[in-house]
């Protein structure tokens, strides 16, 4: 007697041929976004280089910001998973700050991946608006938490709320208060601050290099980076008591 699909808990065989035709096209779209890069991205062209009709394609993707949004998590995701990896990997110095391992995992995958890089934080995409608090949203929280957790793992709270920062607006504080918090735990407002600055300060740098405007410095962007996650993880260490 055949085994019901159903009874089992497995996918059924429909729903595998499905999963497979949607992973085929986030497959084409990632080949044609490195190609031709995020602003060229189009349903049309996607399904063309699939031999599919654009009619058929829709079975999958209903609009062009559903593609996208399928596209912009997948891209979070395996930006996460190379930070994680990177963190998780024994690494050949090991006094190297374990924040400053997951600023390099975050910079290699940017340098390895400038197109995708740059769909996630380049020039928005004419019309296109992430869904709130969807899929993409729940992507960035995850590689939020890598970084808040190796930032502040081993503080206490008492620590992170007299961490020394220049005086907040009641205006701000409120606002950090108010945030969702999804990593280290409930971040006191000058801890929020400080992960905001800190992060501004660590993706400036990889966006600066991907999109070439440090490339006179050759060879030499790797160890200055280093240094300048050295120099900022032992400014964010002076300012907890």
């Amino acid at each position: 007697m055949p085994v019901d699909e159903r009874t089992t808990g497995l996918p059924s065989l429909r729903e595998r041929r499905r999963a497979a035709a949607t992973q085929e096209i986030v497959d084409a779209a990632e080949r044609h976004l490195t190609e031709q890069g995020p602003a060229a991205l189009s349903l049309r062209a996607v399904a063309r280089a699939l031999g599919m009709t654009v009619q058929a394609l829709y079975h999958y993707f209903p609009s062009r910001d559903a593609l996208v949004t399928a596209l912009v998590t997948k891209a979070y995701d395996d930006l996460a998973d190379a930070v994680q990896a990177a963190v998780d990997t024994p690494s050949d110095d090991p006094d190297l700050p374990r924040l400053v391992v997951a600023a390099e995992g975050y910079r290699r995958w940017a340098i390895a991946n400038p197109e995708r890089f740059q769909l996630l934080y380049g020039t928005p995409l004419r019309d296109y608006a992430a869904p709130a608090d969807g899929p993409t949203t729940q992507a960035t929280r995850r590689m939020s938490s890598i970084f808040e957790r190796e930032m502040f793992n081993g503080f206490t709270a008492e620590q992170l709320a007299a961490i020394c920062t220049p005086e907040l607006s009641p205006e701000l504080r409120s606002y950090f208060e108010q945030l969702p918090h999804y990593g280290h735990g409930h971040l006191p407002s000058p801890a929020t601050a400080l992960l905001m600055s800190a992060w501004g300060h660590l993706h400036g740098l990889v966006a600066l290099e991907v999109f070439g405007h440090t490339s006179f410095l050759g060879d030499h962007q790797a160890e200055l980076f280093r240094m300048a996650m050295r120099n900022l993880l032992a400014d964010i260490h002076r300012r907890i008591p």
